[in-house]
Protein backbone atom coordinates (compact mmCIF):
# COMPACT_ATOMS: atom_id res chain seq x y z
CA UNK A 1 0.00 0.00 0.00
CA UNK A 2 1.14 3.24 -1.00
CA UNK A 3 2.23 6.19 1.80
CA UNK A 4 0.74 9.24 0.78
CA UNK A 5 1.94 12.48 2.10
CA UNK A 6 0.70 16.20 1.34
CA UNK A 7 2.82 17.43 -1.66
CA UNK A 8 2.58 20.28 -3.47
CA UNK A 9 3.54 19.69 -7.65
CA UNK A 10 5.61 22.38 -9.51
CA UNK A 11 3.51 23.54 -12.23
CA UNK A 12 6.25 22.52 -14.86
CA UNK A 13 7.08 18.84 -13.20
CA UNK A 14 2.99 18.18 -12.65
CA UNK A 15 0.99 15.05 -13.88
CA UNK A 16 -2.11 15.28 -15.35
CA UNK A 17 -5.35 13.83 -15.88
CA UNK A 18 -3.98 12.31 -19.27
CA UNK A 19 -0.64 11.28 -17.26
CA UNK A 20 -1.57 10.10 -13.73
CA UNK A 21 -2.71 6.09 -13.22
CA UNK A 22 -6.62 5.15 -13.07
CA UNK A 23 -8.21 4.57 -11.03
CA UNK A 24 -7.70 8.07 -8.83
CA UNK A 25 -9.45 10.64 -6.91
CA UNK A 26 -9.62 13.89 -7.89
CA UNK A 27 -10.95 16.87 -6.04
CA UNK A 28 -11.73 20.14 -7.63
CA UNK A 29 -10.13 22.78 -5.26
CA UNK A 30 -11.85 25.70 -7.08
CA UNK A 31 -15.44 23.68 -6.27
CA UNK A 32 -14.48 22.77 -3.26
CA UNK A 33 -14.07 26.25 -1.78
CA UNK A 34 -17.21 27.84 -3.40
CA UNK A 35 -18.79 25.20 -1.69
CA UNK A 36 -17.14 26.20 1.63
CA UNK A 37 -18.34 29.93 1.08
CA UNK A 38 -21.47 29.05 0.48
CA UNK A 39 -22.59 27.84 3.52
CA UNK A 40 -19.73 29.53 5.68
CA UNK A 41 -21.97 32.61 4.38
CA UNK A 42 -25.22 30.94 4.26
CA UNK A 43 -24.76 30.17 7.96
CA UNK A 44 -23.33 33.93 9.01
CA UNK A 45 -26.44 35.23 7.61
CA UNK A 46 -28.40 32.90 10.05
CA UNK A 47 -26.09 34.06 12.48
CA UNK A 48 -24.95 30.69 14.36
CA UNK A 49 -22.07 28.87 14.39
CA UNK A 50 -20.41 26.12 12.24
CA UNK A 51 -18.84 23.39 12.89
CA UNK A 52 -18.24 21.54 9.96
CA UNK A 53 -18.04 17.94 9.80
CA UNK A 54 -14.63 16.12 8.40
CA UNK A 55 -15.82 12.50 7.52
CA UNK A 56 -16.21 13.28 4.44
CA UNK A 57 -13.04 14.67 3.88
CA UNK A 58 -10.98 12.93 6.50
CA UNK A 59 -7.94 14.96 5.47
CA UNK A 60 -6.07 17.95 6.95
CA UNK A 61 -5.75 19.29 3.56
CA UNK A 62 -9.00 19.66 3.04
CA UNK A 63 -10.06 21.04 6.78
CA UNK A 64 -7.32 23.89 6.52
CA UNK A 65 -9.27 24.64 2.91
CA UNK A 66 -13.00 25.11 5.95
CA UNK A 67 -10.55 27.26 8.13
CA UNK A 68 -8.19 29.29 6.22
CA UNK A 69 -7.34 31.74 9.43
CA UNK A 70 -5.69 28.32 11.00
CA UNK A 71 -7.72 26.09 12.92
CA UNK A 72 -11.50 25.62 14.10
CA UNK A 73 -14.07 23.68 15.83
CA UNK A 74 -14.56 20.27 14.07
CA UNK A 75 -17.09 17.47 14.01
CA UNK A 76 -15.65 13.76 13.67
CA UNK A 77 -17.38 10.14 13.12
CA UNK A 78 -13.90 8.03 14.97
CA UNK A 79 -12.10 8.47 16.95
CA UNK A 80 -9.58 7.81 14.92
CA UNK A 81 -10.63 11.14 12.96
CA UNK A 82 -10.18 12.93 16.47
CA UNK A 83 -6.46 11.65 16.89
CA UNK A 84 -5.79 12.54 13.61
CA UNK A 85 -6.92 16.36 13.13
CA UNK A 86 -5.86 16.65 16.76
CA UNK A 87 -2.14 16.03 15.59
CA UNK A 88 -2.92 18.80 12.94
CA UNK A 89 -3.76 21.54 15.37
CA UNK A 90 -7.11 20.70 16.01
CA UNK A 91 -8.44 20.73 19.76
CA UNK A 92 -11.97 21.87 19.58
CA UNK A 93 -13.75 18.52 18.34
CA UNK A 94 -16.82 16.81 18.94
CA UNK A 95 -17.59 12.61 18.54
CA UNK A 96 -20.72 12.49 17.01
CA UNK A 97 -21.39 8.94 17.41
CA UNK A 98 -22.66 7.39 20.53
CA UNK A 99 -19.84 6.15 22.88
CA UNK A 100 -19.14 2.83 23.16
CA UNK A 101 -17.70 2.46 26.72
CA UNK A 102 -14.68 0.29 26.09
CA UNK A 103 -13.37 3.71 23.92
CA UNK A 104 -13.74 5.78 27.43
CA UNK A 105 -9.96 5.61 27.66
CA UNK A 106 -9.37 6.84 24.31
CA UNK A 107 -11.44 9.80 24.82
CA UNK A 108 -9.69 10.73 28.26
CA UNK A 109 -6.30 10.38 26.18
CA UNK A 110 -7.60 13.05 23.76
CA UNK A 111 -8.26 15.28 26.66
CA UNK A 112 -5.02 14.68 28.31
CA UNK A 113 -3.33 15.63 25.17
CA UNK A 114 -5.31 19.29 25.36
CA UNK A 115 -8.24 18.61 23.61
CA UNK A 116 -11.61 19.83 24.16
CA UNK A 117 -13.69 16.48 22.80
CA UNK A 118 -17.39 16.23 22.97
CA UNK A 119 -18.54 13.04 23.20
CA UNK A 120 -22.20 11.73 22.39
CA UNK A 121 -24.69 9.57 24.39
CA UNK A 122 -28.22 8.60 24.50
CA UNK A 123 -28.96 5.92 27.67
CA UNK A 124 -28.43 6.03 31.53
CA UNK A 125 -26.10 2.95 30.87
CA UNK A 126 -23.06 5.30 28.49
CA UNK A 127 -23.66 8.03 31.22
CA UNK A 128 -23.01 5.28 34.48
CA UNK A 129 -19.72 4.49 32.42
CA UNK A 130 -18.26 7.94 32.13
CA UNK A 131 -18.80 8.22 35.66
CA UNK A 132 -17.54 5.46 36.53
CA UNK A 133 -14.15 6.06 34.37
CA UNK A 134 -14.26 9.43 35.98
CA UNK A 135 -13.81 8.19 39.77
CA UNK A 136 -10.13 7.39 38.46
CA UNK A 137 -9.33 11.20 38.68
CA UNK A 138 -9.00 11.11 34.79
CA UNK A 139 -10.11 14.72 32.34
CA UNK A 140 -13.31 13.75 31.50
CA UNK A 141 -14.75 15.12 28.13
CA UNK A 142 -17.44 17.06 27.77
CA UNK A 143 -21.15 15.20 27.03
CA UNK A 144 -23.70 15.50 24.73
CA UNK A 145 -27.14 13.97 24.95
CA UNK A 146 -27.85 12.82 21.30
CA UNK A 147 -31.80 13.89 20.27
CA UNK A 148 -34.25 11.69 17.89
CA UNK A 149 -35.58 14.61 15.81
CA UNK A 150 -37.31 11.97 12.82
CA UNK A 151 -37.32 8.58 14.04
CA UNK A 152 -33.83 8.32 11.74
CA UNK A 153 -31.50 6.52 14.31
CA UNK A 154 -30.42 6.84 17.44
CA UNK A 155 -30.84 9.67 19.76
CA UNK A 156 -34.25 10.05 22.69
CA UNK A 157 -37.06 11.79 22.09
CA UNK A 158 -37.51 15.41 23.66
CA UNK A 159 -39.85 14.45 25.89
CA UNK A 160 -37.80 10.99 27.14
CA UNK A 161 -37.76 11.03 31.00
CA UNK A 162 -33.99 9.39 30.55
CA UNK A 163 -33.29 13.05 28.95
CA UNK A 164 -33.28 14.04 32.24
CA UNK A 165 -32.03 11.37 34.05
CA UNK A 166 -28.74 11.19 32.22
CA UNK A 167 -28.38 14.74 32.94
CA UNK A 168 -28.57 14.01 36.48
CA UNK A 169 -26.84 10.71 36.43
CA UNK A 170 -23.64 13.00 35.03
CA UNK A 171 -23.99 15.78 37.34
CA UNK A 172 -23.83 13.05 40.79
CA UNK A 173 -20.56 12.29 39.03
CA UNK A 174 -19.17 15.02 38.54
CA UNK A 175 -18.96 14.66 34.76
CA UNK A 176 -19.84 17.44 32.63
CA UNK A 177 -23.26 17.84 30.37
CA UNK A 178 -22.40 19.88 27.38
CA UNK A 179 -25.48 19.82 25.97
CA UNK A 180 -27.57 18.14 23.04
CA UNK A 181 -27.04 17.29 19.49
CA UNK A 182 -29.34 16.20 16.69
CA UNK A 183 -29.21 15.20 12.68
CA UNK A 184 -31.76 15.17 10.63
CA UNK A 185 -31.13 12.19 8.82
CA UNK A 186 -34.41 11.61 7.39
CA UNK A 187 -34.14 14.86 5.45
CA UNK A 188 -32.37 12.59 2.69
CA UNK A 189 -35.48 11.41 1.69
CA UNK A 190 -36.89 14.57 0.68
CA UNK A 191 -36.20 15.19 -3.20
CA UNK A 192 -35.56 18.77 -5.08
CA UNK A 193 -35.86 20.37 -2.08
CA UNK A 194 -39.38 19.63 -0.98
CA UNK A 195 -39.77 19.46 2.56
CA UNK A 196 -36.15 21.05 3.58
CA UNK A 197 -37.36 23.65 5.03
CA UNK A 198 -39.88 22.23 7.26
CA UNK A 199 -36.86 19.01 7.96
CA UNK A 200 -34.57 21.58 8.98
CA UNK A 201 -37.67 23.25 11.67
CA UNK A 202 -38.38 19.85 12.67
CA UNK A 203 -34.49 19.78 13.61
CA UNK A 204 -34.24 23.11 15.10
CA UNK A 205 -37.18 22.94 17.56
CA UNK A 206 -36.95 18.75 18.66
CA UNK A 207 -33.33 20.40 20.09
CA UNK A 208 -34.60 23.38 21.16
CA UNK A 209 -37.01 21.05 23.31
CA UNK A 210 -34.64 18.99 24.14
CA UNK A 211 -32.25 22.27 25.85
CA UNK A 212 -35.81 23.48 27.07
CA UNK A 213 -36.04 20.56 29.52
CA UNK A 214 -33.01 19.93 30.56
CA UNK A 215 -32.69 23.71 31.78
CA UNK A 216 -36.06 23.38 33.32
CA UNK A 217 -34.76 20.07 35.26
CA UNK A 218 -31.84 22.41 36.50
CA UNK A 219 -29.31 21.51 34.23
CA UNK A 220 -27.30 23.97 31.95
CA UNK A 221 -27.02 23.25 28.22
CA UNK A 222 -24.84 25.80 26.54
CA UNK A 223 -24.36 23.41 23.04
CA UNK A 224 -28.05 23.17 21.07
CA UNK A 225 -26.13 21.37 18.02
CA UNK A 226 -27.87 20.54 14.80
CA UNK A 227 -27.16 19.77 11.30
CA UNK A 228 -27.19 17.85 8.17
CA UNK A 229 -26.26 19.01 4.56
CA UNK A 230 -29.53 19.22 3.85
CA UNK A 231 -31.30 21.56 6.83
CA UNK A 232 -27.87 23.08 6.91
CA UNK A 233 -28.58 24.59 3.51
CA UNK A 234 -32.88 25.07 3.70
CA UNK A 235 -32.95 26.52 7.21
CA UNK A 236 -34.76 29.41 7.83
CA UNK A 237 -34.54 30.00 11.33
CA UNK A 238 -31.86 29.02 13.72
CA UNK A 239 -32.37 31.58 16.95
CA UNK A 240 -31.51 29.23 20.07
CA UNK A 241 -29.23 27.16 18.16
CA UNK A 242 -25.74 27.28 19.22
CA UNK A 243 -23.94 25.40 15.97
CA UNK A 244 -24.26 23.72 13.05
CA UNK A 245 -22.62 20.62 11.48
CA UNK A 246 -22.42 19.45 8.26
CA UNK A 247 -19.94 17.29 6.12
CA UNK A 248 -20.67 16.05 2.42
CA UNK A 249 -21.31 19.69 1.90
CA UNK A 250 -17.83 20.81 0.99
CA UNK A 251 -17.99 18.17 -1.96
CA UNK A 252 -21.74 17.03 -2.49
CA UNK A 253 -22.19 14.38 -4.88
CA UNK A 254 -25.02 12.71 -6.79
CA UNK A 255 -27.24 11.91 -4.09
CA UNK A 256 -27.26 15.78 -2.44
CA UNK A 257 -28.27 16.52 -5.73
CA UNK A 258 -31.22 14.59 -6.48
CA UNK A 259 -32.42 15.49 -3.13
CA UNK A 260 -32.18 19.61 -3.77
CA UNK A 261 -29.47 20.68 -2.46
CA UNK A 262 -27.00 21.60 -5.32
CA UNK A 263 -26.23 21.47 -8.91
CA UNK A 264 -23.87 19.11 -11.10
CA UNK A 265 -21.58 21.80 -11.55
CA UNK A 266 -21.14 21.66 -7.68
CA UNK A 267 -20.04 18.52 -7.12
CA UNK A 268 -15.88 18.49 -6.62
CA UNK A 269 -15.30 15.07 -6.16
CA UNK A 270 -14.91 12.48 -9.17
CA UNK A 271 -13.15 9.21 -9.79
CA UNK A 272 -11.31 9.34 -13.12
CA UNK A 273 -11.16 6.34 -15.04
CA UNK A 274 -9.87 4.70 -18.25
CA UNK A 275 -11.55 3.12 -21.04
CA UNK A 276 -10.27 -0.51 -21.32
CA UNK A 277 -12.98 -1.96 -23.66
CA UNK A 278 -16.10 -1.97 -26.04
CA UNK A 279 -19.08 -4.77 -25.80
CA UNK A 280 -21.29 -2.78 -28.94
CA UNK A 281 -23.96 -5.71 -29.15
CA UNK A 282 -24.37 -4.83 -25.24
CA UNK A 283 -24.56 -1.38 -25.52
CA UNK A 284 -21.55 -1.23 -23.32
CA UNK A 285 -17.75 0.94 -22.32
CA UNK A 286 -16.07 -0.91 -20.10
CA UNK A 287 -13.65 0.69 -17.89
CA UNK A 288 -10.82 0.16 -15.34
CA UNK A 289 -12.80 1.72 -12.25
CA UNK A 290 -15.13 -0.97 -10.51
CA UNK A 291 -17.04 -1.36 -6.96
CA UNK A 292 -13.49 -0.77 -5.41
CA UNK A 293 -12.84 2.55 -6.95
CA UNK A 294 -16.68 4.05 -6.90
CA UNK A 295 -17.81 2.08 -3.68
CA UNK A 296 -20.90 0.07 -3.46
CA UNK A 297 -23.35 2.52 -2.72
CA UNK A 298 -26.39 3.08 -4.94
CA UNK A 299 -27.91 6.26 -2.92
CA UNK A 300 -30.16 6.97 -5.83
CA UNK A 301 -31.65 3.84 -7.03
CA UNK A 302 -35.11 5.42 -5.13
CA UNK A 303 -34.87 8.74 -6.30
CA UNK A 304 -36.30 9.68 -9.69
CA UNK A 305 -33.23 9.66 -11.69
CA UNK A 306 -30.98 6.77 -10.82
CA UNK A 307 -27.25 7.36 -11.44
CA UNK A 308 -26.54 3.77 -11.00
CA UNK A 309 -22.30 4.00 -9.90
CA UNK A 310 -22.33 7.11 -10.86
CA UNK A 311 -22.65 10.27 -13.41
CA UNK A 312 -20.01 10.05 -16.64
CA UNK A 313 -18.14 12.88 -17.51
CA UNK A 314 -15.54 13.42 -19.96
CA UNK A 315 -11.82 14.30 -19.10
CA UNK A 316 -12.80 18.01 -18.18
CA UNK A 317 -15.95 16.84 -15.86
CA UNK A 318 -18.45 17.51 -18.14
CA UNK A 319 -21.56 15.00 -18.43
CA UNK A 320 -22.79 12.81 -21.13
CA UNK A 321 -26.34 13.02 -22.00
CA UNK A 322 -27.84 10.38 -19.85
CA UNK A 323 -24.72 8.19 -19.77
CA UNK A 324 -24.27 6.00 -16.59
CA UNK A 325 -22.14 3.50 -14.99
CA UNK A 326 -24.60 1.26 -14.85
CA UNK A 327 -23.17 -2.06 -13.41
CA UNK A 328 -19.95 -2.89 -11.28
CA UNK A 329 -17.56 -5.53 -10.64
CA UNK A 330 -14.51 -5.55 -8.24
CA UNK A 331 -12.66 -3.60 -11.11
CA UNK A 332 -14.38 -3.47 -14.11
CA UNK A 333 -17.09 -0.60 -14.47
CA UNK A 334 -19.73 -0.70 -16.90
CA UNK A 335 -20.54 2.13 -18.78
CA UNK A 336 -23.94 2.40 -20.32
CA UNK A 337 -27.21 4.82 -21.16
CA UNK A 338 -29.76 5.20 -18.54
CA UNK A 339 -32.26 2.96 -19.60
CA UNK A 340 -35.23 4.40 -21.57
CA UNK A 341 -32.50 7.47 -23.30
CA UNK A 342 -32.97 8.27 -26.37
CA UNK A 343 -29.28 9.55 -26.35
CA UNK A 344 -26.60 8.22 -28.62
CA UNK A 345 -23.67 6.45 -27.17
CA UNK A 346 -20.76 8.25 -27.64
CA UNK A 347 -17.81 6.83 -28.94
CA UNK A 348 -14.55 6.56 -26.33
CA UNK A 349 -11.74 4.86 -27.38
CA UNK A 350 -9.55 2.43 -25.59
CA UNK A 351 -7.26 4.75 -23.44
CA UNK A 352 -9.59 7.28 -23.01
CA UNK A 353 -10.35 8.83 -20.17
CA UNK A 354 -13.53 9.68 -18.45
CA UNK A 355 -15.18 11.07 -14.37
CA UNK A 356 -17.17 9.60 -12.70
CA UNK A 357 -19.40 11.91 -10.67
CA UNK A 358 -20.20 9.40 -7.39
CA UNK A 359 -23.51 8.98 -5.51
CA UNK A 360 -22.36 9.03 -2.05
CA UNK A 361 -18.84 11.38 -1.60
CA UNK A 362 -18.19 9.96 1.73
CA UNK A 363 -18.24 6.45 0.58
CA UNK A 364 -16.45 7.25 -2.64
CA UNK A 365 -13.50 8.61 -0.98
CA UNK A 366 -12.96 5.98 1.73
CA UNK A 367 -11.81 3.53 -1.48
CA UNK A 368 -8.92 6.01 -1.65
CA UNK A 369 -5.93 6.84 0.00
CA UNK A 370 -5.19 10.11 -1.70
CA UNK A 371 -7.08 13.06 -3.76
CA UNK A 372 -5.20 14.43 -6.95
CA UNK A 373 -5.79 17.97 -6.70
CA UNK A 374 -7.26 19.86 -10.33
CA UNK A 375 -8.46 23.58 -10.56
CA UNK A 376 -11.64 23.97 -12.30
CA UNK A 377 -11.95 23.02 -16.18
CA UNK A 378 -8.04 22.25 -16.09
CA UNK A 379 -5.63 19.15 -16.15
CA UNK A 380 -2.60 20.01 -14.27
CA UNK A 381 -2.65 17.81 -10.93
CA UNK A 382 -1.05 20.35 -8.65
CA UNK A 383 -1.00 18.48 -5.79
CA UNK A 384 -1.65 15.31 -3.85
CA UNK A 385 -3.80 15.59 -0.38
CA UNK A 386 -3.39 12.37 1.54
CA UNK A 387 -6.60 10.84 3.76
CA UNK A 388 -6.73 9.01 6.58
CA UNK A 389 -8.35 5.71 7.52
CA UNK A 390 -9.41 3.73 10.65
CA UNK A 391 -11.55 3.59 13.36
Amino acid sequence: MTAFVTTDLPQGAAPSLETVETPALILDSARLDRNVARLRGRLADLGVAFRPHVKTAKSLDVARRLFPEGTGPITVSTLAEAEYFASGGFTDITYAVGLAPEKIARACALVAGGVDLGVLIDSPEQADALVAHARGGEAMPGVLIEIDCDGHRGGLLPADPRLVTIADRLKAGGVSLRGVLTHAGESYACRDGIGLPEAADAERDAALEAARRLRDAGHACPVVSVGSTPTAHFARDLTGVSEVRAGVFMFFDLVMHGIGVCAIDDLALSVLATVIGHRPEKGWILIDAGWMALSRDRGTQRHPVDQGYGLVCDIEGRPFADLIVDDASQEHGIIALRAGSEATLPELAIGERVRILPNHACATGAQHEAYRIVEGRGHAVSAIWPRMRGW
